[in-house]
């Protein structure tokens, strides 16, 4: 491996599946806003829109996760279309 092409400020950070709320520990270089106390430790957080907990191919559960809303907005459009070539 080359040497000092790998980051040196690995930490402890918390990562949250925005879906279903599950929250795991990493170690991870990534800058974080928030924080979050677990167990009297507190740990930046990483919020996720989906993650192995929430997502269909791990849990083999068909669900749909949208958080930005755009299913809805595509169904919006598409009835306005309906009614229009009725």
């Amino acid at each position: 491996m080359k040497s000092g092409i790998h980051p040196e400020s690995y930490r402890p950070v918390a990562f949250r599946d925005m879906s279903n709320g599950d929250t795991f520990i990493s170690r991870s270089t990534v800058n974080a806003r928030e924080t979050v106390d677990i167990d009297g430790v507190t740990y930046p957080l990483v919020k996720l829109e989906i993650s192995s907990s929430s997502h269909p191919f791990y849990t083999g559960k068909q669900k749909l996760v949208d958080s930005a809303g755009r299913v809805d907005k595509f169904m919006n459009r598409y009835a306005k279309r309906m009614e229009a070539k009725k």
